[in-house]
């Protein structure tokens, strides 16, 4: 089977990229090919699906807040229902932590972000459930937990159904006449020397090598170019290629909760406009809750990194005990009403690491472009990447972001890497 542009992986990263090199390329024949059964049903569909754009390097502001910009054109002109809530992202913290990060709060600002600063007082208003003061509370100490002094809430910030994302995408791109086989596993990348001898155990070191497809589940797939878009599954490809993804993979849990007690988390008034609790990360803790409006229930995940080791694992399952003795025990500190709350479901996905500056690669090799490393903000930087993609391989300086906006395409290479280094890390 031969296509001209071949894109491994149907998350969002990929069929955003197949849609843009389709758009831009009307006449070629542009073939996505996944392992699983239908559009993100991979991390993609494991994910939060939390958007944001309260970001302090201008590389991250621009990839997320031209994806939102584009979220809303699709919602909002183009009749897609992503289910877009714009419920904020509201960050609690300590005045310590506060104080060190005004810098960022500055920068921000400047660059568009809409913040809005709470203190403890407007917080223990707005969300009665809330705990600001610990106090006295001698196991909170023994815990280390520092009181809530200071609210950051990001405005332009909310969530968005993964699966409707990527079921978007995949009608955008099918419209178009490009072409998708799920259920087809990409075994490896074909490595084929540019100038064929035909000499048993080609390619050799001196001659010039390009990837020229996929070897899969239902045999080769030649193309003049593989989009390499498999998220965690990508250093599977690429390492017998000797190509750095610049990513590891590591398992996140995610815990759903829906019990009556914690209604009034779902009567906050005051910090959007659907009177819910923003997407609220705790304190230290690297916790954060989301609610989800069409089921009534609470999302929760714990972004805890070093103790955490890094492994792809195909059928990543959920540990229970991370919730009942690492997350439970701090969380009631500060949200009594999850009080003997326990999940009534969970699961486990895998997000693809980039440990270094957290940035997303968009990388070229002889014959491939890879895409990914997005450290679990792929959904938030969808659109972006893919014009990107899309540029790198028409050979283009700039990629023109939706809104207008260039980017340039070198920056998020590897060998010719310039990005601007995220100082909002929390």
């Amino acid at each position: 089977m031969e296509r001209d542009i071949l894109v491994i992986g149907a998350g969002v990263l990929g069929l955003s990229s197949a849609y843009h090199l389709k758009r831009r390329n009307p006449d070629k024949r542009v073939l996505v090919i996944d392992q699983l059964g239908g559009p993100g049903q991979g991390n993609t569909a494991k994910s939060a699906g939390g958007y944001r754009n309260v970001f302090a390097s201008e590389t991250n502001y621009l990839l997320a807040d031209s994806t939102i910009d584009w979220f809303l054109h699709l919602q909002g002109d183009l009749g897609y229902d992503l289910k877009l809530t714009r419920i904020g992202y509201l960050w609690l913290l300590g005045e310590g932590r506060h104080g060190q990060l005004e810098g960022a709060y500055e920068k921000m600002r400047r660059m568009g972000v809409e913040l809005r600063t709470l203190g403890r007082e407007e917080l223990g208003r707005l969300i009665p459930d809330l705990v600001t003061g610990l106090e006295g509370d001698e196991e909170a100490e023994l815990m280390g937990l520092e009181p809530v002094d200071v609210g950051v809430l990001g405005v332009k910030c909310g969530t968005v159904n993964t699966d409707a994302l990527a079921r978007c995408y995949e009608s955008m791109f099918l419209k178009l006449g490009g072409e998708v086989k799920y259920n087809t596993a990409a075994k490896g990348l074909i490595l084929r020397p540019e100038e064929e001898l035909g000499i048993p155990g080609e390619p050799f070191i001196w001659q010039e090598r390009n990837v020229v497809g996929a070897e899969t589940s239902r045999g080769e797939i030649r193309a003049g170019t593989t989009v390499v878009a498999a998220g965690a599954w990508s250093e599977r490809l690429l390492d017998p290629l000797g190509f750095d993804a610049l990513m590891r993979p590591k398992k996140r849990v995610m815990f759903v909760f829906r019990d009556p007690r914690l209604r009034g988390l779902m009567a906050v008034e005051g910090l959007n406009e659907h009177g819910v609790l923003p997407l609220t990360h705790m304190p230290g803790l690297k916790i954060y809750i989301k609610p989800d409006l069409t089921e009534g229930s609470f999302w929760m995940a714990c972004a805890d990194d070093f103790g955490r080791r890094f492994g792809l694992e195909d059928d990543p399952q959920p540990e229970s005990a991370l919730y009942t003795d690492n997350i439970y025990p701090a969380l009631v500190k500060y949200l009594p009403c999850f009080k003997d709350v326990r999940p009534v479901n969970m699961w486990a996905g895998q997000r693809a690491i980039n440990s270094y500056d957290t940035i997303p690669v968009v990388a070229p090799a002889p014959g491939m472009i890879y895409v990914g490393a997005a450290t679990g903000n792929g959904i938030l930087k969808s659109d972006a990447l893919g014009r990107v993609v899309a540029a790198l391989h028409a050979g283009e300086e700039e990629a023109m972001l939706y809104g207008d906006r260039p980017f340039r395409v070198a920056d998020l290479g590897i060998h010719t890497r310039d990005v601007e280094m995220e100082t909002f890390r929390i």
